[in-house]
C-alpha cells in the first residue's frame, strides 16, 4: 500500500504552467535579440549578422571596419531598431493593460481612439508650437512633442473610460462606439489643423497619418525612450491587481484591492506609453490587440506572464514589420502603419466575429 504522505506531486502535475510560461517569455526575448541583429543588417547596404555583431562589439569609434559600415550600424540603424522595439513593446503592453482594465480583449489604444488623441496632441504641437502653444514648447524643449501626445492620449483614455463604464461595468458596445466617436472628433480637429498648416508642417503631419520609423535619431530615442522604458518597468506591478479585477470590481475590492487607484495608474501608463510611441512614430495600429490576444492563447491570462510576454511580442512584431517596410518596395520605404493595419484589421474582424458567435448574436 502506497504511503500518500511520502508521495511527491510536482507543481506542473497540478496544472502549474509557470515553467512553460517562463520558457515562452525567454524564447520571445531571444527572438527579439535575433530580430534586432538581423534588422541592423537589412537595408540598401546589407550586412550579415556576424558582421553586425562584430561592429557592435568593436564600438562606435572603432577603426577595424569601414567607416561607412560603422556609421550605418551605430548612427542610422541602431537607434531605429531600439526605438522600434520600444514602441512595439509599449503599444502591445498598453493594449494588454487596457484589455485587463476593461476586462475585454477588444480594447486597444488604436481602435478605441487613444492613439488618435495622442496624434492630435502631437499635431497640435507641430502646428501651434510656434504660436498659441509656444510657451509650452519653449518650456519643455525636446519633450514638448511627447508631452503633447501624452496629454492627448490621457484625455482620450479618461473620456473613454468615463463613457464606457457605468456602475463598475464596462459596456463593450459603448466602448467601441465611443472610441469611434473620439477618433472621428480627433480627426476633425486634426483636419482643421492641417488646413491651417504650412508646407513644412503638412509634411510632418502626413507622417502621423501613416506611422513609421524613418528619420529616427539618438535624440528622438533620448526624448521618448525613457518614458516607454519606465512604463515597461512599472506595468508588471499592476499584474496582480489586473488579475483580481478580472473577477469584477466588487470582488476585487473585497479582496483588498484599491480599485480606483489601480484604474488611475493603468490609465496613466496607457496614456504615457501610447503618447510617447505616437510622438515619434505616428499612429501604428492593431499592435495592442493582435499581440496580447495571441500571447494570451500561448501563456494564459495571468498578467504576471502576459504583460512581459506582450512587451517582447510587440517588440518582435514591430521589428519584423520594420524590416518588411524597408524591403517590400525597396529602395522606397513603406510606412509601418500600412503593414500593421493590413495584418491587424482582418485579425480584428475575425476576433469580433468569433465573439459574436460565442455570444450567440
Amino acid at each position: 500500500m502506497t504511503d500518500l504522505s511520502e508521495t511527491t506531486v510536482s507543481p506542473r502535475s497540478l496544472g502549474d504552467r509557470s515553467h512553460d510560461q517562463a520558457v515562452a517569455i525567454a524564447i520571445l526575448a531571444a527572438a527579439v535579440v535575433v530580430a534586432g541583429i538581423v534588422a541592423l543588417g537589412v537595408g540598401p547596404a546589407s550586412l550579415p549578422p556576424s558582421r553586425v555583431v562584430a561592429i557592435l562589439a568593436a564600438g562606435p569609434q572603432a577603426t577595424d571596419y569601414p567607416l561607412g559600415e560603422t556609421v550605418i550600424v551605430w548612427q542610422i540603424r541602431l537607434p531605429r531598431v531600439l526605438l522600434g522595439g520600444l514602441i512595439g513593446a509599449a503599444l502591445a503592453l498598453a493594449g494588454a493593460v487596457m484589455q485587463g482594465l476593461f476586462r475585454n480583449p477588444l480594447a486597444d489604444p488604436g481602435i478605441v481612439g487613444v492613439s488618435s488623441g495622442a496624434a492630435l496632441g502631437a499635431v497640435a504641437m507641430i502646428v501651434l508650437g510656434s504660436g498659441l502653444l509656444s510657451p509650452f514648447a519653449m518650456l519643455l524643449g525636446a519633450f514638448a512633442l511627447p508631452a503633447a501626445a501624452f496629454a492627448g492620449a490621457l484625455a482620450a483614455t479618461v473620456v473613454l473610460y468615463v463613457i464606457a463604464t457605468r456602475d463598475g461595468m464596462t459596456s463593450v458596445a459603448t466602448m467601441l462606439l465611443a472610441g469611434i466617436a473620439l477618433a472621428a472628433f480627433a480627426a476633425a480637429i486634426t483636419g482643421f489643423l492641417i488646413f491651417r498648416s504650412d508646407d513644412t508642417q503638412l509634411r510632418d503631419i502626413t507622417f502621423w497619418t501613416l506611422g513609421g520609423l524613418g528619420g529616427t535619431t539618438w535624440e528622438k530615442l533620448a526624448a521618448t525612450g525613457p518614458i516607454m522604458l519606465a512604463v515597461l518597468v512599472a506595468a508588471p506591478f499592476l499584474a496582480r491587481g489586473l488579475d483580481a479585477l478580472a473577477l469584477g470590481e466588487a470582488e476585487a475590492f473585497h479582496m483588498g484591492l484599491k480599485v480606483e487607484r489601480l484604474k488611475r495608474l493603468a490609465i496613466f501608463l496607457v496614456a504615457a506609453a501610447t503618447g510617447a510611441a505616437v510622438a515619434v512614430s505616428g499612429i501604428i495600429g492593431f499592435v495592442g490587440i493582435v499581440v496580447p490576444h495571441l500571447l494570451r492563447l500561448a501563456v494564459g491570462a495571468d498578467h504576471r506572464f502576459l504583460l512581459p510576454a506582450s512587451a517582447f511580442g510587440g517588440a518582435l512584431l514591430l521589428l519584423l514589420a520594420d524590416m518588411a517596410a524597408r524591403t517590400l518596395v525597396a529602395p522606397a520605404e513603406l510606412p509601418i502603419g500600412i503593414i500593421t493595419a493590413a495584418l491587424g484589421a482582418p485579425f480584428f474582424l475575425w476576433l469580433l466575429l468569433k465573439r459574436r458567435d460565442f455570444d450567440g448574436v
